[in-house]
């Protein structure tokens, strides 16, 4: 039987998340790691830079072709990872 202040995992490591301010840092890293089902393997595997600072995505993609693509969809992109994070954590798409 749960108490009342009883919290689940999930709810405790998110808290402990936010305590010490690698949340951000923890979800970046995640949209680093998923980025594959973002996007695709085949665009993933041209990647070849990917990186986060200040609310920007940074990206180095091979292909000049798959490059126009992600420029045209950055917006769907942007809209997808901060729906997962369940916060504005990109802003932007900078291409490198």
């Amino acid at each position: 039987m749960r108490k009342a202040n009883d919290k689940s995992i999930k709810d405790a490591i998110e808290q402990m998340l936010n305590v010490y301010k690698i949340k951000r840092r923890f979800d970046e890293t995640a949209v680093i790691a998923t980025w594959p089902q973002l996007v695709g393997k085949s665009v993933a595997n041209r990647t070849k830079e990917l990186f986060i600072r200040d609310k920007k995505l940074f990206l180095r993609v091979e292909s000049s072709v798959i490059k126009n693509e992600l420029m045209m969809i950055r917006s769907q992109i942007i809209d997808k990872i901060n729906e997962e994070a369940k916060m504005v954590l990109i802003e932007e798409i900078i291409f490198l």
